[in-house]
């Protein structure tokens, strides 16, 4: 039985059809499970963290290359789906929770005898804070391989200062370092999507490679740099609340060699770097 009749039995099985308020799209393309699966080199030694299994499509070959896997599933009819698919595996927990709510130093934590990477076919309307959340815990992981809308690939892997980048752009160059690894067509789902989808690597920094001030303000001036990128950089600082006027703005972009016509999203992140330190 291949993948596509695979799915199909289960959803017929279980009464399953696709929750669009979810983000639910089921992977049907064993090629893109296997070169997924490959890209993160994962092996016996590490934990695999899957967000958002599904109905196990992916889960099936993860839990014969890694060590471990802990699904984080929030919808209740995939729980059961994966209970009974994996009742017989021994080196895999099923946790029904919201992977915002849960606790990714805590699990990793209890796990601390492996490697510990993530992996997953994102649900793509809450793609944004799922990797946010991964990035800002600090947990003790090596690295993120996800399948996300193709738009937001080419805005999490752009280089910064570029039209392509976003203030998420500027969050994962500071954590990680990121890659674009292949396309997936929407016909590799069932019910096909309408955007096109990547797999992407994010290769988390274990160690500070940038010299930061203060990180918090950091990271609210490239905010506030981009709520209105069409603004120049000192008119969309004016509500960013960190003690900044427009004479000393200009002052400082003058010092860094800036136009003070400059938009944010000219600046890379080692220019937001240097702003965030003069303006302290």
């Amino acid at each position: 039985m291949n993948i596509l009749e695979e799915t199909k039995f289960i959803m017929k099985k279980y009464n399953i059809t696709a929750n669009k308020s979810l983000g639910q799209n089921f992977l049907i393309d064993e090629d893109v499970i296997l070169n997924t699966i490959k890209n993160a080199n994962i092996s016996k030694k590490d934990l695999v963290i899957e967000i958002g299994p599904g109905l196990g499509t992916l889960t099936s070959k993860l839990v014969e290359n890694a060590g471990k896997v802990i699904c984080v599933e929030l919808d209740k009819k995939m729980i059961q789906i994966l209970n009974d698919r994996f009742m017989l595996f021994k080196n895999i927990e099923i946790i029904n929770e919201d992977i915002l709510k849960i606790d990714i130093n805590k699990i990793i934590e209890e796990n601390k005898e492996y490697n510990v990477k993530i992996v997953a076919n994102l649900p793509y309307y809450i793609t944004t804070p799922i990797i946010m959340k991964l990035l800002e815990s600090r947990a003790n992981f090596d690295s993120i391989t996800v399948m996300v809308q193709k738009e937001v690939a080419d805005r999490l892997c752009a280089k910064t200062g570029t039209r392509e980048a976003g203030a998420i752009t500027y969050s994962v160059e500071y954590f990680a370092k990121a890659n674009k690894l292949f396309f997936v067509p929407s016909t590799a789902f069932i019910p096909p999507p309408n955007v096109e989808s990547a797999v992407i690597s994010l290769v988390i920094r274990k160690e500070k490679i940038y010299d930061v001030g203060n990180e918090e303000r950091l990271f609210k001036i490239i905010k506030y740099a981009f709520m209105q990128r069409r603004k120049t950089l000192i008119n969309a600082m004016q509500n960013a609340e960190i003690g900044c006027d427009k004479e000393k703005l200009k002052k400082i972009l003058s010092e860094m060699n800036l136009d003070e016509r400059v938009r944010g999203e000219a600046l890379t992140l080692n220019d937001f770097i240097e702003l965030e330190k003069r303006l302290m």
